[in-house]
């Protein structure tokens, strides 16, 4: 899929504009970071983004430092008390605003992903999700909002579960969007997000609903050819 010359321009003011107005939140949740564990403030992650090039993605940190998995389960040790707070409010993605107004994401499309997952972990349909930049939001990582509860406390078990059963489904619902985009879904996407952070996400269980049967049929469909 290739975008117009200058079709990013448009998002890159608004996330200058959001950057500008989410300012006290960001100082506000990097305080947070600051009191609860010792170490930067800024999580940099490296992911894959359009055509599997990797970039460096920015979120405020949420965790303690340490060895661990890629992956993090809604009930990781390693997530200290206010980090809780800062992913449940989706404070700590504010920063990847500075990844939309670098042209590295824009705000809606499929999660980058781990390069290791992308490369050790991607069956042949899934490499779709990367024929366009990644997003901050899509449907697969509000899929997986809601999911990642699921996930082990352990984090090996929970990559193992990740990688085997909830990437699949992740992706193949943000391949219904790439498949049929247009401004009515991302209104959508953008009250589920906000529906999501107060806890009533279910309020658009119909859009979820039919989200979720058009993405199982791209699993049937790549499961028998």
């Amino acid at each position: 899929m290739t975008e117009p010359a200058g079709s990013r321009r448009p998002e890159r003011w608004v996330a200058a504009a959001l950057l500008a107005v989410s300012a006290p939140a960001l100082a506000a949740g990097a305080l947070a970071v600051r009191l609860s564990s010792p170490g930067p403030v800024i999580y940099r992650a490296s992911r894959a983004g359009r055509d599997a090039t990797d970039f460096t993605m920015y979120k405020l940190r949420t965790m303690h430092l340490g060895e661990g998995g890629p992956i993090t389960g809604g009930r990781d040790p390693r997530i200290f008390p206010a980090g809780v707070w800062l992913r449940r409010l989706k404070v700590d993605e504010l920063p990847q605003l500075w990844n939309v107004l670098r042209g590295e994401m824009k705000f809606f499309g499929p999660r980058p992903e781990d390069p290791a997952i992308v490369r050790d972990h991607y069956a042949p349909w899934m490499h779709e999700t990367l024929t366009v930049p990644p997003g901050i939001v899509g449907p697969g990582s509000l899929g997986y909002f809601l999911e990642e509860s699921e996930l082990a406390q352990d984090p090996e078990a929970a990559f193992t579960q990740y990688v085997d059963e909830l990437l699949p489904r992740k992706l193949a619902r943000d391949l219904v969007y790439l498949r049929a985009p247009s401004r009515r879904y991302r209104l959508q996407l953008l009250a589920r997000t906000a529906l999501g952070v107060i806890g009533r996400q279910s309020w658009m269980s119909r859009y979820e609903s039919e989200e979720r049967r058009r993405a199982d049929e791209i699993l049937r469909s790549v499961a028998s050819s």
